[in-house]
């Protein structure tokens, strides 16, 4: 392989790059995952646990859908029997253990994984400045920050971020809230829906004709002249990471609640869609905190995307999919990245237990379907979960459970799709994808 730090485009012979180029759907296998014995314990976990603890009666009172789980941000596990019939149907071959949607489509405020970490880092940033002031004590109420005093002490501040939508939504709906000014640079990939929404609840939207790298980049640049803003950085950011991470905690709580076991004996694959890598690298992180070795987590992500795969796959700190040839045009909008975030992989790099790609056709596919069988609407990017088993099955399942001594515990095993958007997508939209699905669906 031959590859350089340029971003001309990358000459290789690698047969994984070569099916990458040609937006051929691939599955990879990480061989350097499941070698690390311990977790290093430096994501300070437990204390964005107790952040979203103290900070629960405001955001019961912010958004009262939260009051029936007193103020926590959180999604139901559920089972999907019903899919997992029709897949088998669709494939033709019978799939060990039981399928999970992990809900976060229907998470409250945002209805998207990235109300875990964003409205998380608005949070620690607004604690922050409120008790750096001698505004406010850990030990007391945080229900004094619905008072109007606060609200105008923050409003001197500005947030800004660059998304391609959602974890933007999730920002400017708890930072508006909290009485924040915020701007969010949108690049050329976010819906229109949630450029409206956003303005609708009085941020501002800077839009960019670039791909996402562009609208972090320049609201990175925006908040450098301003003192008074505060950057979240999508790509770099410890605090996003630790909010997706305590996703992790909740699953496990869930998990015994419902009496699924997660042993040696019973492993457990989680299948996470896959942007610049900082929800689906603090999941990962979590699980493998708790779960080490038994638990699978393989990244999903557009076969016109794949800067997650590329990252790992050549160890280039500066590649992206642009320097493969490859357009980063898909309609999986949160997953258009072009270039994954180099702290996610040096965080959970060894973790991830690989990477497979899937086309756009196959994601309305799949939603169409799981729209028939369990009435669950997610957008198209959350539906490269799903795609997880199918391609496993079809690429490498045999060698991989041969290598992992893993064939007399596949029946017990558990699979988890996480499913990270879908609720917010105005009505006439889902009607629109689940029609699209509808098209290459066949009895």
């Amino acid at each position: 392989m031959k590859f350089n730090n340029k971003n001309s485009f990358i000459q290789c012979s690698a047969p994984l790059l070569n099916k990458l180029k040609a937006y051929e759907e691939v599955f990879w296998i990480n061989i350097d995952a499941n070698k690390q014995k311990t977790i290093p314990n430096n994501i300070q976990i437990n204390e964005a646990m107790a952040r979203l603890e103290r900070f629960a009666p405001v955001i019961s009172v912010f958004f009262p859908e939260t009051e029936k789980n007193n103020g926590l941000i959180e999604s139901p596990l559920v089972e999907i029997p019903k899919m997992k019939q029709l897949i088998e149907k669709r494939e033709n071959r019978l799939f060990d253990g039981k399928w999970y949607l992990k809900c976060d489509h229907r998470l409250p405020i945002s209805g998207s994984v990235k109300a875990r970490g964003g409205i998380y880092e608005v949070l620690k940033f607004a604690e922050k400045i409120a008790i750096n002031e001698g505004e406010l004590q850990k030990d007391q109420s945080y229900l004094i920050l619905l008072s109007q005093q606060f609200k105008s002490f923050f409003e001197t501040y500005t947030i800004i971020v660059g998304s391609t939508g959602n974890l933007g939504l999730s920002i400017g709906m708890i930072g508006r809230k909290l009485g924040f000014q915020v701007v969010v640079h949108m690049s050329k990939d976010a819906k229109q829906w949630k450029k409206e929404k956003l303005r609708e609840i009085g941020a501002k939207v800077i839009e960019h004709e670039e791909d996402y790298s562009v609208a972090v980049e320049e609201g990175r640049k925006e908040a450098e002249r301003d003192a008074n803003s505060y950057f979240i950085d999508d790509e770099n950011s410890e605090y996003l990471f630790e909010g997706y991470a305590v996703g992790a905690y909740r699953l496990k709580q869930q998990l015994e609640e419902q009496r699924i076991i997660v042993d040696e004996s019973h492993p457990l694959f989680v299948y996470l869609p896959c942007g610049v890598g900082g929800a689906p690298g603090g999941i990962t992180y979590g699980l493998k905190s708790i779960f080490g070795n038994d638990v699978h987590c393989f990244f999903a992500e557009p076969t016109h995307s794949p800067s997650m795969l590329a990252r790992l796959y050549t160890e280039n700190e500066t590649i992206s999919v642009q320097d493969l040839g490859i357009d980063n045009q898909t309609e999986a909008d949160g997953l258009a990245v072009g270039k994954a975030s180099n702290f996610v992989v040096k965080q959970v790099g060894s973790m991830i237990t690989g990477c497979y790609t899937v086309s756009d056709p196959e994601l309305f596919l799949l939603l169409y379907e799981l729209m028939e069988t369990e009435q669950q609407y997610l957008e198209p990017s959350a539906l490269a979960a799903l795609y997880g088993p199918i391609s496993f099955y079809r690429n490498i399942k045999e060698s991989y459970i041969e290598n992992n001594g893993l064939s007399n515990q596949m029946k017990q095993s558990t699979h988890i799709f996480w499913g990270t958007g879908g609720s917010l997508v105005p009505l006439e939209i889902q009607a629109e994808h689940i029609k699209m699905g509808k098209n290459f669906y066949r009895e």
